[in-house]
């Protein structure tokens, strides 16, 4: 997969909130996916199954719709390797007082991999404290 700088990291709770009219970030979530149209929405493999099981506690159906939505090429999915790994240990076991989860984690890593940390994410508090390469701050773009 090829570096792009017009990518935007898509985060669980964007995916959540844009999949429940009755989350409370459901209409900024709207707003933003029809901002972002000309920007590619890329993911990992960890934040499509956290929120296939999230959304999965909802309803069956939230969980086809969202995975329609991948089907149609609505976001792509950044492909973690074993040589991933052992940045995704260094990262949770740095974090571990927030705590970090693997989803968050593989975020950081697709950050190093794109070069940019501009991400949806609602979750503001872990966003402003994670740093890709050890010293980069997210731009976190639902705020």
């Amino acid at each position: 997969m090829p570096r792009n700088d017009n990518s935007i990291i898509i985060d669980t709770g964007c995916f959540l909130a844009l999949a429940s009219p009755s989350d409370t970030h459901h209409k900024k979530a709207i707003k933003l996916l029809k901002q972002t149209e000309e920007q590619e929405w890329i993911t990992t493999w960890p934040v499509v199954i956290e929120t296939c099981h999230l959304l999965g506690r909802l309803s069956a159906l939230e969980v086809n719709h969202f995975l329609d939505l991948y089907y149609q090429d609505a976001f792509s999915i950044f492909e973690l390797t074993k040589e991933h790994v052992s940045r995704l240990q260094d990262l949770m076991i740095k974090y571990a007082e927030l705590p970090m989860d693997l989803a968050d984690a593989s975020l950081v890593v697709l950050a190093e991999f794109l070069g940019h940390g501009k991400i949806l994410s609602t979750d503001s508090r872990d966003f402003c404290t994670y740093k890709w390469k050890n010293r980069h701050p997210f731009q976190n773009l639902f705020y």
